[in-house]
């Protein structure tokens, strides 16, 4: 039963987002697109959690599927479907050598290193003048027949992959993903192959990274470098944590509260970063378990005293 609220409430949460853009304005559409974008990215960095390792590569492969639809947008004239199955394919290929490699590393070491090659790429765009170099690329735009649909494509599409991770995660591979989160000498005894299974879990995460940055690209229609540094992977996961990680829509309601406060916030100037960061101190230091885990402790507690009665 918890199965299906799951999916029920990301699928709730995904037709107001589409309703906003329907009835909204011009702002208001691209805000939902931006809301459904980090709900993505979020839930990509919670998938690789699974396995029990903090992702923090996930805006690296994020920025490889922005510069790759980038570039092509910008030399050759490719289909748009094309374009997005290519980018996402490009962060899988990428993503293979990069866990089969670093993989073998757990905790802080996989952490710190996924930190190091999300800012080598970064240095990469900044110093690659075929990409643009310090001003990025522009003129990314999707095709003139899609173009007045676009947002609604780009923010069904974002919640069609998070309910196709959902998916995973409640099928024998994700339950086979939480096994080694929790002893992967078990998962190993029984004959499974925990290496390979982890980049598995690596590699369909940052698939879906390369796939949300595509998206990205063409909502946005100019990329910088500084666009996918790595305070992209910690605004992720401070939607994870502000929502609450043991959810599949901790990350989704995580990231439509926070970029719905920095959007209000920007009209505060300079205290915009002190806002935004005073809403995470809160949310860590009250509800540990993110919004997700405090409903879920208010309805122990609802039905605890129902029960005394």
């Amino acid at each position: 039963m918890t199965e299906h609220k799951d999916s029920i409430g990301i699928a709730l949460i995904g037709c107001v987002l589409l309703a906003c853009v329907a009835f909204g304005g011009s702002y208001t559409g691209s805000l939902m697109v931006w809301m459904a974008l980090a709900a993505a990215l979020a839930s990509s960095l919670r998938f690789v959690l699974l396995i029990g390792e903090l992702n923090f590569a996930s805006a690296a492969f994020y920025g490889i599927g922005a510069y790759c639809t980038g570039t092509i947008a910008n030399t050759v004239d490719w289909p748009f479907f094309v374009t997005l199955v290519l980018s996402s394919l490009l962060a899988l290929g990428v993503s293979i050598v990069f866990g089969g490699i670093t993989l073998k590393v757990k905790g802080p070491y996989f952490l710190l290193i996924g930190f190091a090659f999300t800012e080598a790429m970064r240095l990469l765009y900044t110093r690659t003048d075929a990409l643009g170099g310090n001003s990025g690329l522009v003129g990314i735009f999707p095709p003139m027949w899609l173009d007045p649909y676009y947002k609604y494509f780009a923010t069904a599409l974002c919640f069609a992959l998070i309910l196709g991770m959902l998916a995973i995660e409640r099928s024998h591979l994700g339950k086979i993903f939480i096994a080694i989160r929790d002893n992967e000498n078990v998962v190993r005894s029984v004959g499974n192959r925990v290496f390979l299974t982890k980049v598995v879990c690596f590699a369909i995460a940052s698939a879906v990274a390369g796939l949300i940055g595509s998206l990205h690209a063409y909502a946005n229609n100019v990329i910088s470098p500084l666009d996918f540094g790595f305070m992209l992977s910690t605004f992720a996961l401070a939607y994870l944590k502000v929502g609450g990680e043991d959810s599949p829509l901790g990350p989704v309601i995580g990231a439509v509260l926070l970029v719905g406060v920095a959007s209000w916030a920007q009209s505060m100037g300079g205290s915009e970063h002190i806002l935004y960061g005073a809403a995470i101190v809160l949310s860590v230091l009250f509800m540990p378990k993110g919004l997700m885990g405090a409903l879920s402790s208010l309805r122990g507690q609802l039905r605890d005293g129902k029960g005394g009665r």
